[in-house]
């Protein structure tokens, strides 16, 4: 657990600082407003398409027992609220936080610390679609949800607008284009997004940590405590389930399903602000999620210990 701890340590920390300088009052909503909107359109999109354009390589199958787990948990969710009679604003944001994970501030440093280099090249395959495929799903969810009482086309329209003004789905886009051109970033250029997208994993857990102060997280436990049950639980057992069919080699199974035991991401949390549903209930998983992945993430450690 020791391992873990150093990693998850630093997540709670910087969500603390945030609740307390909120607390404190030395920024006001207004400054934490704009700090979440510098993480989503400026840090996380150049840290994704810094990262989208070096170059890693490998992987394999594993990308495709990833995501196949990933939609049908997704998938699960929604028809589950629509049998509940739930919105599809409100579940929407449950089927990403159960399915988004902080693959880039918790995946990268437990990955490397507990596989290497190999394990590290299985998962930069993963984080290369994970935004694009799963905040786009989210994207196009919320935008039905707000319009859906707009014809077929209108509806299309909004959709499509919705997930081009996501700018982190378009920084994904923009990489996998620009790698597949084979196109060189100048060295000032990759610098630059280096340092900018340095930023994201501070400045949004910094935010989720200010942001906590106004929810009322004793409202939402029995979806906080479904959502950390799928998310911690069930989508790696899943995940695991299907790279075993797939056959799939020891280390891709023990990398996939890792990443898939990891706690909701802060970008599924940043997701519910920026359409200004579920930020309780995604505030609450980030931190309970977190605080619990220390245990069941030291269990999955433990039985792949190659």
């Amino acid at each position: 657990m020791g391992q873990v701890l150093d990693i998850v340590g630093p997540v709670f920390a910087l969500i603390a600082l945030g609740l307390f300088v909120h607390w404190r009052g030395m920024i006001d909503k207004a400054g934490i407003k704009g700090l979440n909107t510098f993480a989503f359109a400026l840090a996380t999109p150049a840290l994704l398409f810094s990262s989208g354009t070096a170059g890693h390589g490998g992987g394999g199958l594993v990308g495709l027992a990833f995501f196949g787990a990933v939609f049908v948990v997704y998938g699960g969710v929604l028809l589950a609220g629509r049998w509940l009679g739930w919105s599809l604003a409100r579940s929407g944001p449950m089927a990403l936080d159960t399915t988004f994970g902080n693959t880039v501030m918790m995946g990268i440093p437990l990955i490397l610390a507990a596989y290497g280099q190999p394990g590290l090249s299985i998962l930069l395959v993963i984080i290369a679609l994970h935004s694009l495929l799963l905040l786009t799903a989210a994207t196009v969810v919320a935008e039905l949800a707000q319009n859906a009482r707009a014809r077929p086309l209108a509806l299309l329209r909004a959709s499509l607008v919705g997930v081009v003004r996501n700018p982190i789905v378009m920084s994904v886009l923009a990489a996998l284009v620009w790698s597949q051109l084979e196109l060189p970033v100048p060295y000032w250029l990759r610098r630059s997004l280096d340092l900018l997208g340095s930023a994201t994993a501070p400045v949004s857990l910094f935010c989720l940590g200010a942001s906590l102060l106004g929810f009322n997280l004793v409202a939402g436990w029995r979806q906080m405590s479904v959502t950390v049950v799928v998310k911690l639980l069930v989508f790696p057992a899943l995940v695991f389930s299907v790279c075993r069919l797939m056959g799939l080699s020891d280390l891709e199974v023990a990398v996939a399903t890792t990443i898939a035991a990891l706690p909701t991401g802060a970008n599924a949390f940043l997701m519910s602000s920026r359409y200004g549903v579920g930020m309780a209930e995604s505030g609450a998983a980030v931190l309970v999620g977190s605080v619990l992945s220390m245990v069941t993430l030291s269990v999955v450690l433990g039985v792949f210990r190659l």
